[in-house]
């Protein structure tokens, strides 16, 4: 198990995640339809996935969770 707090990349994702919402916050009306519910469930799913493989009891279960957060940074 890794502790998320001492996790560097954890931390880079809470940012992001802060920024997008901050940024989606200033995207005109007419736009903000689909995209931006989607882009905020696609920046929060990055810490997310990340502190669950880091619960997990192997580091071959972290990776694939490190795998399915970098997925989602495609997304973004």
């Amino acid at each position: 198990m890794h502790k998320i707090e001492d996790l560097i990349v954890w931390k880079k994702a809470i940012q992001l995640t802060k920024e997008v919402y901050l940024l989606s916050a200033k995207i005109p009306n007419d736009e903000k339809f689909g995209i931006i519910s989607q882009i905020k469930r696609c920046s929060v799913s990055i810490p997310s996935n990340i502190a669950e493989g880091a619960g997990r009891n192997s580091n071959n279960e972290f990776k694939h969770f490190l795998g399915i957060a970098n997925g989602s940074c495609y997304e973004l």
